[in-house]
């Protein structure tokens, strides 16, 4: 007698239908893969973001069966938009705002380690940080982190974000960041050895990034494996391959969008 796989058993006729579920704001779900349960928050940039009953929020990819509703496997779909005029969209796929002068500077700011990410999140994010007030500043790296948010001074409506490169247990960039403990301090991250691999290998016409051996500086090691040149042009090409949020990985979009989240919070 046949065995049958779990494939062959899917494969067949009898394979159910996963029922794609409109993710209104309040629906709550749950992320099988990290038990993360929440409710949604809301729809951006082709993911969800999703509220948990102590108020931490998570983004997670809007993937086929990529959810639990009632512990029955769902697929969550963008709710649909009444007809109305259309909208132009942002690079960051938020609603562009037509005709509104950049408001004044927060005293809030958002740091990154240095002059390539801060060109990235301005060709991602430039319109949003211009409506909101926000501005960018890279820190050449973030080995003086503490001293630094101890110079800005924050306080009530004096908030700091700051992206970290390479934030993943372990690191150097860990150590850094787990000493700061200023509430008025968020510090998100990706888990990239630099922002250039925080774009998607497609969006710059390879299959994937090449892997660097140890001792070499990355930037370098791509370049020389990629025939791209030096440091500066081969930034060119990762940059002009960047046309939206649909060319980052997932990681930067979530921790780039927490921290515009958190600096443009109203002071209490």
């Amino acid at each position: 007698m046949r065995s049958h796989s779990y494939d062959d058993v899917l494969a067949g006729p009898r394979r159910k239908k996963i029922p794609e579920v409109p993710a209104e704001a309040g629906l709550v779900v749950e992320d099988p893969a990290s038990g993360f349960c929440g409710a949604v928050v809301r729809i951006e940039h082709g993911n969800v973001v999703l509220e948990d009953r102590r108020g931490a929020h998570r983004v997670f990819p809007l993937s086929p069966a990529g959810f639990l509703l009632e512990g029955r496997p769902v697929t969550l779909v963008r709710p649909a938009v009444a007809p109305g005029p259309e909208r132009r969209m942002s690079a960051s796929g938020s609603v562009r705002v037509e005709g509104l002068r950049a408001r004044t500077a927060r005293d809030s700011r958002i740091w990154v380690e240095g002059k390539h990410d801060a060109e990235l999140v301005e060709r991602v994010w430039g319109h949003d940080l211009r409506v909101e007030g926000v501005v960018v500043e890279p820190l050449d790296g973030v080995d003086e982190l503490s001293g630094r948010i101890a110079e800005f001074g924050t306080g009530a409506g004096r908030r700091l974000g700051v992206l970290v490169d390479h934030l993943v247990p372990g690191s150097k960039e860990s150590r850094l960041v787990e000493a700061v403990t200023d509430p008025n301090v968020l510090v998100t991250g990706h888990p990239y050895v630099d922002i250039w691999q925080a774009v998607k290998p497609e969006a710059v016409g390879i299959a994937r990034w090449p892997v660097v051996p140890k001792g070499l500086p990355w930037k370098e090691g791509v370049c020389e494996a990629l025939g791209w040149g030096e440091s500066w042009e081969g930034w060119q090409r990762v940059l002009a391959g960047v046309r939206g949020f649909r060319d980052v990985e997932t990681p930067l979009l979530g921790a780039v969008e927490r921290l515009i989240d958190f600096v443009t919070v109203a002071p209490e």
